[in-house]
């Protein structure tokens, strides 16, 4: 008759649900997978499955009882350093999404806004259109991929009971201005195209001030803004892979897998 102690048994436990904790968190909080538009229990077998495939590659995992304080601990830290993961990533699509903000605002399509069904909340139309495109881009370009890569190397630079993730929570608040700076970089060109569309339309109305600025203004610059926005869009794979790029060496360095 095969008999199991307490320590195999934990062992076991370890093995597959300290993995499992940091790969929900990630699944749960990164973009695309961690919408709404995803369901749960969609995300749920994703990460098992995930789980079950790199769990025989791991480095051997430290016991630990399940319902101790340390299994707790241990638990939460998982989480910890999956959610650190996932909302790195997000900064990468906020930046689009602050970019798309920024250039509604400035062609006068700033109450032209919708649900996003990904996140719950009203945007403007242009940055759920920004959404759309940045999340096509990251999965043509294997950027989950390279997600799950650096994921799996994370529990060998990131060892279980570790904590060498709090050093970098510093870091991840700092990357909050990052968003700002690389949104408004995105549209920067649209951003100088308008203002001097703008200026134009203050000359006609000093020149002609029986000319009725806000009857043609407003609709005239939303065309001509929409068409900036349109050729604008030429160089945006460009500015996605720079942008993508350091996001993911960034994401490398936070899990120190290099």
């Amino acid at each position: 008759m095969l008999e199991l102690t307490d320590a195999q048994i934990g062992t076991w436990v370890a093995t597959f649900m300290l993995p499992l904790f940091r790969v929900t968190a990630v699944l749960m909080t990164m973009p695309i997978f961690g919408t709404k538009m995803l369901p749960a229990r969609i995300r749920l077998y994703a990460a098992l499955a995930i789980t079950v495939v790199i769990v025989p590659g791991l480095p051997p995992l430290p016991e630990f009882e399940p319902l101790s304080l340390r299994g707790f601990l241990l638990c939460g830290e998982q989480v910890i350093i999956g959610a650190v993961f996932g909302f790195s990533l997000q900064m990468l699509f906020q930046a689009f999404v602050v970019a798309g903000q920024i250039i509604a605002v400035q062609m006068g399509m700033a109450f032209a806004s919708m649900v996003d069904p990904a996140n719950g909340v009203n945007v403007a139309v242009v940055s759920q259109f920004m959404t759309m495109l940045v999340s096509i881009l990251f999965l043509l370009m294997n950027g989950h991929l390279v997600v799950f890569e650096v994921l799996t190397e994370s529990f060998t630079t990131l060892p279980v009971g570790s904590g060498l993730l709090v050093n970098h929570f510093w870091e991840l608040a700092g990357r909050l201005g990052w968003v700002l700076g690389a949104g408004l970089l995105l549209v920067l060109p649209m951003i100088a195209a308008l203002l001097v569309i703008n200026v134009a339309f203050g000359v006609m109305t000093r020149a002609a001030p029986q000319l009725n600025i806000f009857s043609i203004g407003f609709p005239l610059t939303l065309v001509l803004g929409m068409a900036i926005f349109w050729v604008g869009l030429a160089d945006i794979l460009s500015h996605y892979q720079a942008l993508a790029s350091e996001a993911l060496q960034w994401l490398r360095e936070l899990a120190r897998a290099r």
